[in-house]
């Protein structure tokens, strides 16, 4: 099992909603989607996350295009328009978690 960053099995956005920030995971094959659905969980996004102090982490699956919806409310430090941080608005989000590097085993045909 090598050790692959996630961007190797899917795709993401992240935009703000008020303090909160959504990260959407969409991956890019069947076998993918199953990986993201066993190991991708709130859980291990809230302790990637864990430096944002988001108070919350929650997962929403959208089967239909293979992906997952995660809101991390309260990690925006207030908002676009309070906040202090260079990104206000949370859109590096994505990108910084298609980073993370996880175990993969690619499938056999």
């Amino acid at each position: 099992m090598a050790q692959v960053p996630l961007s190797q099995i899917a795709h993401g956005r992240s935009g703000d909603k008020g303090n909160h920030s959504n990260i959407a995971v969409i991956a890019y094959t069947d076998a993918g989607f199953a990986w993201l659905r066993a190991n991708l969980t709130a859980e291990v996004v809230a302790a990637y996350f864990q430096p944002l102090g988001a108070t919350r982490v929650e997962r929403f699956e959208a089967a239909n295009v293979r992906g997952f919806n995660f809101m991390l409310y309260d990690a925006l430090a207030g908002g676009a328009s309070r906040s202090l941080r260079i990104d206000t608005q949370g859109k590096t989000l994505a990108v910084a978690l298609l980073r993370m590097m996880v175990a993969w085993e690619e499938p056999t045909s």
